[in-house]
């Protein structure tokens, strides 16, 4: 018989190493908002494992849920789409620890499926834009997310072995991803200040994933992390406005420019008041 308690301190050490590898990719706190209908919708998945727990359920339901997680939300990357369909399968393991004998186990293949489906899902909405080809990128999603449910079960580990490092796995994922996409958003960070928008000397210090943790120069910590943070979403959403509709890549150029004003405003008070502390010292 599982143990209830190890499988509950799995699931929330597991929830809290995604929120920290979240807030690493985005220095942005507000996981919560996103994350709760992924955790309601894995709360009811996994009530309907309960009844019917084979692989081939699991990758189905929790490719579902993905796609109304999709469909409810605001648009991601697919990184983004891994962590909330990781937490969509972590929380379908919470029914299961009440009366599986394998619920670690259960925990894997929860885990493993809906983070594939979440990529999966979110990557066929934000690159492909033919209705059809999204279709295809959804069904090749959800023969992935089968086999993930598969997958483990059929590793020649212990269960808790194997649940500790699926859950180890994750997380690192989503980090590394943060170092893959350093030299993109550097490159788009490097137009923007040609473009005149923030400094040369910003552009090392935001784009880089752990120089812009730090103060970065700015007089304000918080300050300049809401700085590399709106700089980011510029980065994202220049690269979604690419090969869009017009009309759609038309309202990402609007966003596009009123975020560059913000941007334009925080670097002109934080030098007002760096000059301000100058002056005083």
């Amino acid at each position: 018989m599982s143990d209830p308690v190890l499988d509950f301190v799995l699931i929330a050490s597991f929830i809290a190493a995604l929120a920290a590898a979240a807030y690493f990719k985005t220095l942005d706190s507000g996981l919560g908002g996103d994350a709760r209908v992924p955790m309601i919708a894995g709360v009811i998945a996994g009530a309907l494992f309960c009844f019917f727990g084979n692989a081939i359920v699991i990758g189905i339901i929790l490719t579902i849920a993905a796609l109304y997680v999709r469909l409810t939300g605001r648009e991601s990357e697919p990184a983004d789409g891994m962590i909330l369909g990781a937490m969509t399968g972590a929380c379908a393991a919470i029914p299961l620890a009440f009366q599986e004998d394998h619920a670690l186990l259960r925990f894997a293949q929860c885990v493993l499926a809906g983070a594939i489906a979440g990529y999966g899902i979110t990557f066929g909405l934000t690159h492909v834009r033919d209705k059809s080809r999204q279709i295809i990128i959804d069904a090749i999603t959800m023969l992935a997310a089968i086999l993930g449910a598969w997958l483990p079960a059929t590793l020649p580990l212990r269960e808790r072995a194997t649940a500790i490092a699926v859950a180890a796995t994750i997380p690192l994922l989503i980090i590394a991803t943060v170092f893959k996409q350093w030299p993109v958003i550097r490159g788009e960070l490097r137009h923007e200040a040609a473009l005149g928008v923030i400094d040369d000397e910003d552009v090392r210090v935001t784009a880089h994933p752990l120089l812009r943790i730090g103060r970065g120069g700015w007089h304000d910590k918080g300050a300049h992390r809401e700085f590399v943070r709106i700089a980011n979403k510029i980065a994202l959403r220049k690269r979604q406005q690419r090969g869009r509709a017009e009309e759609i890549a038309r309202l990402y150029q609007l966003e596009v420019i009123k975020l560059r004003m913000q941007l334009q405003d925080m670097t002109r008070i934080d030098r007002a008041m760096r000059a301000s502390h100058d002056e005083a010292g």
